[in-house]
C-alpha cells in the first residue's frame, strides 16, 4: 500500500470509527464502500482489515458497557450468526476468484438497502419478539459479516424495534459485532487467506480507530441524533449507488 494509500486508508477508517460510536453501527459499511469506491484494497483484503479494527473498536467502547448488554437475545443471534459467518466467508472467497463485478455488485446493494433502512427509524415494538426473530436476523447478519465484515444492518433494524433502552441496544449489537470479528479473523488465519505484509499496514488505523472513539464518547458532535443519522443516510446511499452502477453496465457489458 503506497503512503498516499495508507492516508486515505487512515482518514476512511477514522471517520467510520466516529460514526460507529455515534450510531452503533456503520463503521464496516463506510469502510468497505469507501475501500471499494477508491479500490486501495481487494474486498477480501479489507474486509479482514476492517475485522480487526472492528474488535478493537467494540473493545473500546465495551470497556464500560459490558454490564448492559442484553445476554438472552446476544446468544439466540450468536448461535444463528456464527455458523453463517462461515457460509458467507465462502461466499466471498467464491466471488472473488470468480466474479469481482458480482461481489462489488452485492456490496453496493447492501450498502444502499442499509442506508434506506437507516434513513427511517423502526417502529417500536410493544412487546419484546420471539427468540426465533434474533435467530433469523442473527443468520443474515452472520451472511453478511462473512462476505463483507458488515454484520450490523440486519441486528441494527431488529433491535432498534425492541422495547429496550437505547444503551443497552447500542451495547448488545456492538458486542456481537465483537465476537463475529473474533471468529472471522480466526477463520482468516486458519484458511491460509491472510492478506499480504504490504496490505497488513491498514492496520497502523489501529491508533486512529482508538482516537476517533474517543474523541466521539468524549466530544460529540452538536448534532442532533436524526440529523446524523442523515448524514450517514446519504453518504452510504451515494456510495453504495457509486459502487454498484459501474458493476451492473460491466456485467451487462455496457459502457457507463
Amino acid at each position: 500500500m503506497s503512503l498516499a494509500a495508507l492516508i486515505g486508508f487512515l482518514a476512511l477508517a477514522g471517520a467510520a470509527a466516529y460514526a460507529q460510536t455515534l450510531t452503533g453501527f456503520a463503521f464496516g459499511l463506510i469502510t468497505m464502500g469507501g475501500v471499494g469506491l477508491t479500490g486501495l484494497l481487494s474486498l477480501p483484503d479489507a474486509a479482514m482489515i476492517v475485522s480487526v479494527l472492528t474488535l478493537v473498536n467494540a473493545t473500546q467502547m465495551l470497556l464500560k458497557g459490558w454490564r448492559d448488554v442484553a445476554w438472552r437475545e446476544f446468544a439466540f443471534v450468536m448461535a444463528a450468526s456464527i455458523p453463517m459467518l462461515f457460509v458467507g466467508y465462502w461466499l466471498l472467497e467464491w466471488l472473488a476468484d470468480t466474479q469481482a463485478d458480482l461481489l462489488r455488485l452485492l456490496l453496493g446493494v447492501a450498502i444502499v438497502v442499509s442506508s434506506l433502512q437507516l434513513a427511517r427509524k423502526p417502529e417500536p415494538l410493544a412487546r419484546p419478539s420471539g427468540d426465533g426473530s434474533f435467530v433469523f436476523f442473527g443468520a443474515v447478519a452472520g451472511v453478511m459479516g462473512g462476505m463483507f465484515s458488515t454484520a450490523g444492518p440486519p441486528l441494527v433494524y431488529h433491535f432498534y424495534r425492541q422495547p429496550m433502552t437505547l444503551v443497552k441496544i447500542r451495547e448488545t449489537l456492538v458486542t456481537v459485532f465483537a465476537l463475529n470479528a473474533v471468529f472471522r479473523i480466526g477463520l482468516v488465519v486458519v484458511s491460509g487467506n491472510l492478506p499480504p505484509a504490504s496490505t497488513l499496514t491498514g492496520l497502523l488505523a489501529i491508533p486512529s480507530v482508538m482516537g476517533a472513539t474517543y474523541a466521539a464518547r468524549r466530544w460529540p458532535p452538536p448534532v442532533p441524533a436524526p440529523t446524523m443519522r442523515r448524514i450517514v443516510f446519504v453518504l452510504l446511499f451515494l456510495s453504495g449507488v457509486s459502487l454498484a452502477a459501474p458493476a451492473v453496465f460491466r456485467l451487462l457489458g455496457v459502457s457507463p
